[in-house]
């Protein structure tokens, strides 16, 4: 090549004697011609062209050129940065945005285009080189150069732009990023917390409750679902009040609740009778109240036999609630020793117990005389008689007091009618009752005559008779056998009632002193015709 192409400013040239062109010179070049073509790596690295037509060979790279006077020496080219190994996990971005389109088949170095404006020119968002980070859209590492939406005129590259360094990545793979749980995961924590606070809370107040039920005795059914079962005998004192007896009911399994059953006994309307009942046990509290009050007769035996009633006024009772024959309950009674009476006993006089009774339809008739049997022996021993030989003897003394007196002298009466049996200078033995001989007579009338007085012939005639009679006269209740069991202590050998209606009875220790009372009886009676026959 002749001098004449030589660059004044460099006076240099290359081995085969062709000056490169400088970067300076390229760039007027391209402008110049207009053309896409693209020029080769070796002419960008060392200024030389080459045809176009053929490939430019290999040569060794150019000596560095003298920096002309008015330019700045230009850099060597950077070195392409190896591109890091990315880690084996990387760290949870939540919410990340779309990733930009990367081209794996570019080449690791871009081949220059004319039509570029700079070779360094950022890219459109969405393409990156090969190795280039992958950003999410709108956000950057700390070290990421910002480009606005137009073109620089030059932007200087750097390699940490590109390719973070490795070990930023490695660091946060080391980490653990814990996620935080889910509002639908918080709100079921939540929910469970707060039931089994309630479960805790209801727990307690059912443990509490079994506590406190027995102290403010809530633990007690309201009712029994009946009908029940067994036999439960109760008895109802005069002038006891419904409260006892239903304590008594409760105390006896025959009803449920005490108070419940006040509460069915006074919506009745009924009105509760002294006298022994039959009960069942767990009855309920309607059917315990029928019981009392005698209502349900229709579906039970029921009968009712008063204190002091003779032993065939009892039987024909117990015949017209029962339906048995007379007869048949005569017969029964007329044999004593098949109820556990003594050899000396006649019948069943003075052994069948007052009171109201009730049992199941088609009861046997030995059954229900056995019932009344019982009732009287028990209370026997529970006051302390036993022997059948005593308690015959009781049960007479029981039916003379049952007979004689009123019910508040019953003691006076027992304690006199024993001092009478005694050696005496007043009565010498003789118990001299007018209800005994009237018994004997077959009788209730307290009008006999001196010659039935004397007759001796009636072994019931106390006056004729020393001692005490052959047996007893009638059915003490409850208050006339204790008071026989127990007598009190006293020095009578005489008593008189001198009012029936008041049954005011009077006691002495002569008989002048028991003539006087005789004479206020005798007046009462004429005040009141009729009464005393």
């Amino acid at each position: 090549m002749s001098p004449s192409n030589n660059d004044d400013a460099s006076g240099a040239t290359s081995n085969d004697g062709v000056r490169p062109l400088t970067r300076k010179e390229l760039r007027a070049l391209e402008k110049h011609t207009g053309s896409s073509d693209v020029v080769p790596e070796q002419a960008y690295e060392t200024g030389q062209d080459a045809p176009a037509t053929a490939p430019v060979p290999e040569v060794a790279p150019a000596p560095a050129l003298a920096p002309e006077p008015d330019q700045a020496p230009e850099p060597d080219p950077e070195p392409q940065p190896v591109i890091p190994t990315a880690p084996d996990t990387l760290p949870s971005i939540q919410d990340a945005g779309p990733v930009a389109d990367h081209h794996p088949d570019e080449t690791q170095v871009h081949e220059y285009h004319p039509a570029d404006q700079h070779f360094y020119e950022a890219h459109d968002a969405g393409n990156h080189y090969p190795g280039e980070a992958v950003h999410e859209a709108g956000n950057h590492y700390p070290d990421e150069a910002h480009h606005d939406a137009g073109h620089h005129d030059h932007h200087d590259h750097h390699p940490d732009d590109e390719h973070p360094d490795p070990g930023l990545f490695a660091g946060v793979a080391a980490v653990s990023v814990v996620a935080k749980p889910s509002k639908k995961v918080r709100r079921r924590r939540r929910l469970l917390a707060l039931f089994l606070t309630l479960v805790v809370f209801v727990a307690a107040i059912a443990v509490g409750a079994q506590f406190l039920k027995p102290l403010l005795g809530n633990d007690k059914p309201a009712d029994y679902p009946g009908p029940g079962t067994g036999e439960v005998m109760v008895s109802v004192k005069p002038g006891e009040g419904t409260r006892s007896v239903a304590t008594k009911l409760e105390s006896g399994k025959v009803v449920a609740n005490a108070d419940t059953f006040l509460q069915a006994f006074s919506s009745s309307g009924g009105t509760l009778s002294p006298g022994d009942y039959t009960f069942k046990m767990e009855m309920k509290n309607s059917d315990a109240v029928s019981v009392l009050l005698g209502t349900d007769k229709s579906k039970v035996i029921y009968f009712a036999l008063s204190a002091g009633l003779r032993v065939g006024e009892s039987l024909q009772a117990i015949s017209e609630g029962s339906g048995v024959s007379l007869q048949q309950l005569k017969a029964f009674s007329d044999a004593p020793a098949q109820f556990g009476l003594p050899a000396n006993a006649k019948n069943l006089e003075g052994y069948l117990a007052p009171g109201e009774y009730r049992f199941p339809l088609g009861t046997p008739a030995k059954d229900i005389l056995q019932s009344l049997v019982k009732g009287t022996t028990d209370e026997l021993v529970a006051q302390g008689i036993t022997d059948p030989a005593k308690q015959y003897e009781a049960v007479i003394v029981a039916s003379i007091v049952q007979a004689e007196g009123g019910q508040a002298e019953y003691g006076d009466v027992a304690g006199a009618i024993y001092n009478r049996l005694k050696p005496n200078d007043q009565t010498s033995g003789y118990l001299q009752v007018d209800s005994a001989v009237t018994y004997g007579l077959g009788t209730k009338s307290l009008n006999f005559t001196d010659e039935e007085r004397q007759d001796k012939s009636n072994l019931y005639n106390t006056y004729a008779n020393p001692g005490l009679p052959p047996g007893p006269i009638g059915s003490p209740g409850k208050t006339a056998i204790d008071a026989a069991a127990k007598p009190k202590t006293n020095d009578y050998l005489y008593w008189v009632t001198i009012n029936l209606d008041t049954k005011e009875t009077k006691f002495s220790k002569t008989l002048a002193e028991h003539n006087v009372y005789v004479n206020q009886y005798n007046t009462w009676c004429q005040a009141n015709e009729g009464r005393c026959t």
